[in-house]
């Protein structure tokens, strides 16, 4: 991944609408935050995005942040505990390897809406959306 590429190359108006799109099909919420610092260790920095961006705050607990950091050529998924009670740990497996298959081929875009849109197909089934469901946080993508 090379972090100004794909910091320039990153179609935020695709992903918007790919975050919409899957949580028009689920009572889940998706996030998407595209870091301009140098952490150390991703999944610590996402886990803390993750609380600062209130994903954590859903009312069934079934929020997603799929954090880049492509400075230091890392990224991290990190779902609240009502998804990793429903999906397990092979889930997010999928989706980093996913993720990474896209990243190797320079697909920046592609990286993000395909894991987005695997998530949203796997929220939907285990968290189907009600009828008095509501947009619970914004689907833009997030930055720093």
């Amino acid at each position: 991944m090379k972090p100004r590429e794909f910091i320039d190359k990153l179609d935020d108006d695709r992903v918007t609408a790919a975050i919409a799109n899957a949580e028009r099909k689920s009572s889940g919420e998706i996030r998407v935050f595209v870091s301009n610092g140098k952490p150390s260790d991703a999944l610590v920095a996402a886990a803390a995005q993750f609380l600062k961006l209130g994903i954590d705050k859903t009312r069934e607990r079934n929020g997603v942040l799929v954090f880049f950091a492509p400075k230091v050529q890392q990224f991290a998924v990190v779902g609240d505990e009502g998804i990793d009670a429903k999906c397990g740990q092979d889930f997010w497996r999928q989706i980093a390897s996913r993720i990474t298959a896209h990243l190797k081929a320079n697909e920046f875009t592609e990286a993000v809406v395909d894991a987005v849109n695997h998530i949203g197909d796997v929220l939907a089934k285990h968290f189907p959306r009600s009828p008095d469901d509501r947009n619970e946080l914004p689907n833009q993508v997030a930055r720093d």
